[in-house]
C-alpha cells in the first residue's frame, strides 16, 4: 500500500492523516506536541500507522462471509482497545523503569526506602489495573499516555499517602520528572508481536471458536505483514515553521484547514478552526479553495491556550471543562478573555462565592464571542459552515457556537461539526502531499531515531468480565 501522510503540529497537539493512493483515509493519529517537534510529528505518524493496520486487520477480517467472519468482525473493537493496552503496558514499564532510576539519583534522606516503596506500589497497582481503563467497552477520557497515566498515578499517590508516612508532593515529584523522559522518545512499534499479542488477550477472554481464532490469527498476520509505504509529505500547523521537514513540504495551515474541511463537507463554505494559539475564520470557494480569512492577534487569547491555563488553575483536565460549564446553572460575564489575568479574575469569582460552572459558562461564551468578531470580519458565514480546531471537541463550546451562529445568521445555516474535525488540517496537508506525489515532487519525512520495541511477559489469562 502506498500511502501520502500530512502532519499539523498544533501548540498543543500534533496530528497525522495518511490517504492511499486513491486518496482515502486509511489512519488518523494524535499525539500532545512537545518541546522536540520531530518526536511529536514521529508519534503523531506512529499513531496513524496503527489506524492503517487496523484498516487493513478490518479489510482481511471481511474477505471472508459466514456466521465465523462476522463473529470476528464483531471482536473487533476489543481487538483495537487491548492493542491500545499493550502499547499504554510498554510505555508504563518504561515510566516504571524512569521513576525508580531517578530515585536512584535522588537522596530523600530517611525517606529514602519509604518513598522508593510507595512509588513501587503505585506503579504496580497502574499495571495491574491497566486492562480496567482499555478493556469491558471502557471510554477512553484521553488520547494520551501523559493524562491518563498522570491520573492512575495521582490517584494511587493519593491513597498511599493518605497515613502521612509518604509525602505526596515527592511522589508527584517524581512522575512530573520521568515523564518528561517518556514523552521525548520514540519506540518501535513492532506489530507482529503486537497485533498477534492483541488477538491473544481477547481470546484469552472471549474464548472464540476455533474456526474464529483462526480467522482472527490470519487477519493479524496479513494486517502485520503488509508493507506499507509513504511516498510523499506535507506539514503544517501553529508550528509549521519549527518542523523538520523540507521547506517545500510546508504548506499554510489557512489552505489545509480549508481544504480538509471542503473534503469532508463539499458544501462548506466557512469554516471556524480555533486552536491552542490562535483562531482562524476562513472563507471557501465550491473547490475548498480560501477566498478570504482572518486571524486574531498574536495574543492566544481565547484560544485553546487560554482554556488550558483555566483548567490548571482549577486542577481539572482539559477534557473536563465542556462537560462540568455544561451543568451551569446561569452564565457569569467575564471581562477578559486575556491568557495572563485570566487567573485573577477566575480567583477573584470564585472568592465571591460564584460557582465553577457558572464561571467556566461565561469564559466559554467570551471565547466564542471573539470568534463570532472574526467570522464578520472574514465575510460572514454561508451555508454550510465548518468547526474545526481542538476546541471542536469541548461540547460546551459546540453548543454556544450553535446558538451564536443560528442566532446571528438564522437557523437555516447547516453547522457541521465532526468528531474527527481536530485532524481537517492534517487530512488537508495529507492531500497536498498527495498532489506533490502525483505531480512528482515529493517530500518525505526525516527519520527519527527509535529504541526497541520492550520485550515483557504474555498476556494474563483475563476473566471475562474484564473485557
Amino acid at each position: 500500500m502506498k500511502c501520502t501522510i500530512g502532519i499539523d503540529l498544533g501548540s498543543t497537539t500534533t496530528k497525522a492523516v495518511m490517504l492511499d493512493e486513491h486518496g482515502e483515509i486509511v489512519g488518523k493519529g494524535i499525539t500532545n506536541s512537545r518541546s522536540n517537534y520531530a518526536v511529536a510529528s514521529a508519534i503523531a505518524r506512529d499513531e496513524a500507522m496503527t489506524a492503517v493496520r487496523f484498516s487493513l486487520l478490518e479489510r482481511a477480517l471481511k474477505r471472508n462471509d459466514g456466521p465465523d467472519a462476522a463473529a470476528a468482525v464483531a471482536l473487533e473493537a476489543d481487538l483495537l482497545s487491548a492493542f491500545r493496552l499493550e502499547l499504554y503496558l510498554d510505555e508504563l514499564l518504561y515510566l516504571r523503569e524512569r521513576v525508580l532510576g531517578l530515585l536512584g539519583q535522588w537522596s530523600a534522606g530517611s525517606l529514602q526506602d519509604s518513598v522508593t516503596g510507595a512509588a513501587t506500589a503505585v506503579l504496580d497497582e497502574m499495571i495491574a489495573t491497566a486492562p480496567e481503563l482499555f478493556l469491558g467497552g471502557m471510554e477512553r477520557k484521553s488520547d494520551f499516555f501523559r493524562d491518563i497515566a498522570g491520573a492512575a498515578f495521582v490517584a494511587g499517590s493519593e491513597k498511599i499517602c493518605a497515613s502521612g508516612d509518604v509525602p505526596f508532593e515527592r511522589l508527584v515529584g517524581l512522575f512530573d520528572r520521568a515523564i518528561l523522559d517518556v514523552e521525548t522518545r520514540v519506540q518501535a512499534r513492532d506489530f507482529q508481536v503486537l497485533l498477534p499479542t492483541a488477538v491473544a488477550r481477547v481470546a484469552a477472554a472471549r474464548k472464540p471458536s476455533i474456526a474464529v481464532q483462526a480467522l482472527l490469527d490470519q487477519a493479524a498476520r496479513e494486517a502485520a505483514a503488509e508493507v506499507i509505504e509513504e511516498v510523499s509529505l506535507a506539514g503544517t500547523g501553529y508550528g509549521r515553521q519549527t518542523l523538520p521537514f523540507p521547506k517545500e513540504a510546508v504548506r499554510s495551515e489557512i489552505l489545509c484547514h480549508g481544504r480538509g474541511a471542503h473534503r469532508i463537507f463539499p458544501g462548506t463554505r466557512s469554516v471556524l478552526d480555533i486552536g491552542g494559539q490562535d483562531t482562524k475564520a476562513i472563507q471557501v470557494d465550491h473547490n475548498g479553495v480560501v477566498t478570504s480569512f482572518q486571524m486574531n492577534d498574536r495574543c492566544a487569547a481565547g484560544c485553546g491556550r487560554y482554556l488550558g491555563y483555566i483548567a490548571d488553575e482549577l486542577n481539572l483536565g482539559l477534557h473536563e471543562l465542556g462537560p462540568l460549564a455544561l451543568t451551569a446553572k446561569r452564565m457569569v460575564r467575564v471581562n477578559s478573555t486575556c491568557t495572563v489575568f485570566a487567573g485573577a479574575e477566575l480567583r477573584e469569582r470564585l472568592a465571591l462565592g460564584q460557582k465553577r460552572e457558572d464561571i467556566l459558562a461565561g469564559l466559554h461564551r467570551a471565547i466564542l464571542l471573539r470568534a463570532m468578531s472574526l467570522l464578520a470580519r472574514s465575510g460572514g458565514i454561508d451555508n454550510e459552515f465548518t468547526f474545526t480546531g481542538g476546541v471542536c471537541k469541548n461540547p460546551m463550546a459546540t453548543k454556544l457556537l450553535a446558538e451564536l451562529v443560528h442566532e446571528n445568521y438564522g437557523p437555516s445555516i447547516k453547522l457541521n461539526i465532526h468528531p474527527d474535525s481536530i485532524y481537517m488540517g492534517a487530512l488537508g496537508a495529507a492531500m497536498f502531499a498527495l498532489d506533490d506525489w502525483r505531480a512528482g515532487k515529493p517530500s518525505l519525512m526525516p527519520q527519527v531515531e527509535t529504541v526497541a520495541a520492550r520485550s515483557r511477559p504474555a498476556p494474563p489469562q483475563l476473566d471475562a468480565s474484564c473485557v
